[in-house]
């Protein structure tokens, strides 16, 4: 076993490769890769379902050491935006015009993510949450409830984005009829609350409205295309520590590069009763209840695309 802090092998890893921009996850995936005894036993830990469950941990670890790895060395840089997020170790050799490549980069995102609605972000969140998720997204209209309840009746009740993770699809067909028949998990339902920046005036409103809207779910996130300093970064950390709801900073140019900043922590059930409350509410949840229940109970491992991802 190499006994090395985290820290040290990121800043070896940065090192023996200079002047090189990583994210956190590539560079979770560089070290777990390097270093695989020192990540076998939490590789193995069964909160981590899958491979992409582990790395996105470690991913946050990163994200909550960015101290401890700039000191291992003050030839380790980091960029925080554009987002995601960048390390790199600066050997000297960097030209000038190297360097302000990602200012450059910085002035053409502000102005795209200005002139973006929120309901702009909703279609680019669906693509990354299929592409590097696998999820079947559906959009919840807010419109669409019934809204007789009084003024305020429903607020915070509805999440922007949710999504059905079908986890038995894959698995034989006598699987599926064993935890069928046993109450057995074989989807798992995921919840997002859309904003366009968090900021420190902000922050703990979009937080707890995530909570109150998501908190139902296997999994529920904030989802949000900028952060604007690192004391919104660390207000969300405490938060998510303390309620569980993830976060997820959105790349509107490259979604693909969508940085998954902060874990969900998985619910063992899923809440009915609060899902029962938003069906009888909407109709848009009504239709991807319906879905979800079609896909659950006759198990055929197909999902009908056309129905999804709107």
């Amino acid at each position: 076993m190499s006994k090395l802090s985290q820290s040290k092998k990121i800043a070896l890893f940065l090192q023996d490769n200079p002047n090189q921009r990583y994210t956190a996850k590539a560079i979770a995936e560089a070290i777990t890769t390097r270093y695989p005894e020192d990540y076998a036993e939490k590789r193995a830990n069964p909160r981590f379902e899958t491979e992409q469950d582990f790395i996105s941990q470690v991913v946050a670890e990163i994200g909550a050491q960015k101290q401890g790895i700039l000191n291992q060395s003050n030839k380790i840089k980091w960029q925080d935006k554009p987002r995601p997020r960048v390390y790199w170790f600066d050997d000297g050799t960097l030209l000038a015009n190297d360097e302000s490549l990602p200012e450059e980069e910085s002035s053409d995102e502000a102005p795209i993510n200005n002139t973006l609605s929120e309901y702009d972000l909703y279609p680019i969140l669906m693509d990354y949450l299929k592409s590097e998720h696998q999820l079947y997204c559906l959009r919840i209209d807010e419109k669409r409830s019934k809204n007789n309840l009084g003024s305020g009746g429903n607020q915070w009740l509805h999440p922007d984005i949710v999504a059905m993770e079908p986890v038995a699809q894959q698995w034989h067909q006598y699987v599926k009829s064993c935890v069928l028949q046993g109450g057995g998990q074989s989807v798992r339902l995921w919840s997002f609350e859309v904003k366009k920046t968090l900021t420190m005036g902000n922050v703990r409103k979009c937080f707890f409205q995530a909570v109150s809207n998501s908190s139902w779910a296997s999994e529920g996130y904030l989802v949000a295309t900028s952060i604007a300093d690192s004391r919104v970064e660390q207000e969300l950390r405490m938060l998510s520590a303390l309620h569980g709801i993830g976060v997820i900073l959105l790349s509107v140019n490259n979604p693909s590069e969508s940085e998954l900043l902060l874990p969900a922590k998985k619910r063992p059930e899923i809440d009915w009763q609060s899902v029962n409350r938003i069906v009888e509410e909407n109709a848009d949840f009504k239709d991807f209840i319906d879905l979800v229940s079609n896909y659950y109970h006759y198990q055929t491992g197909r999902v009908r695309s056309k129905d999804w991802n709107h």
